[in-house]
């Protein structure tokens, strides 16, 4: 029996794309009276943690429930890059809370990697490492920590989102790295294999070294 295949418009995709829904809300309630507001940081805050969060959650439903479709991997990363790059905008221009080269590295980092998987596409498809995750993971904190009003927070929450932040690059460029030399490899790979079946069998019946 084949399985049907999933409509687009199924659960795990709504939840993405209420995701992207809630990024203007986000960065609406984060510029309210220039940042100043103390009640709209917490709603900021409330906003870019629940988009967050909601990846597990559509990430859940498309795999327990076989909700895997195109538009989904399209929009996932979608949502995931336009809600952090959107954050640390914001939080380095117009508010000045941030050094302006905070964003470039992680968005270089983000666009830079995501074309990388398309340019090795046809050789093979490269996922998600655990430092991936865990880059994730640091700049979720760090944002979440950046987006609260800090200024009327005890000292030391300020110290340990510096922390967290410094932590979060140092993942991000590292990551980075680390995905252009598996992409390097698997093209170097690809290449050397597809040498070795045009060149076929030696005529001596010996393996092609």
């Amino acid at each position: 029996m084949v399985n049907a295949v999933p409509s687009p418009w199924n659960s795990a995709n709504l939840v993405t794309m209420a995701r992207i829904l809630l990024v203007p809300f986000f960065a609406w309630a984060l510029l309210v009276d220039g940042g100043e507001s103390v009640t709209w940081r917490l709603v900021a805050t409330g906003i870019f943690v629940l988009a967050a969060t909601s990846d597990r959650l559509d990430g859940y439903l498309a795999r327990r429930y076989d909700l895997v479709t195109d538009l989904g991997k399209l929009l996932d990363p979608i949502a995931d890059k336009l809600l952090v790059g959107t954050a640390l905008v914001l939080l380095a221009w117009p508010l000045g809370e941030l050094p302006w080269w905070v964003p470039v590295v992680v968005l270089a980092r983000e666009l830079g990697v995501t074309l990388l998987r398309f340019a090795v596409l046809k050789y093979a498809v490269m996922p998600a490492s655990r430092g991936g995750k865990l880059k994730t993971v640091l700049q979720t904190v760090a944002i979440t920590l950046f987006v609260l009003p800090l200024a009327h927070l005890p000292a030391f929450v300020g110290v340990v989102a510096w922390i967290v932040l410094a932590a979060a690059i140092l993942v991000t460029v590292v990551t980075g790295l680390e995905y252009a030399y598996q992409g390097w490899r698997l093209r170097r790979d690809a290449v050397r294999a597809a040498r070795v079946v045009e060149r076929g069998p030696s005529t001596d019946g010996a393996p092609v070294s």
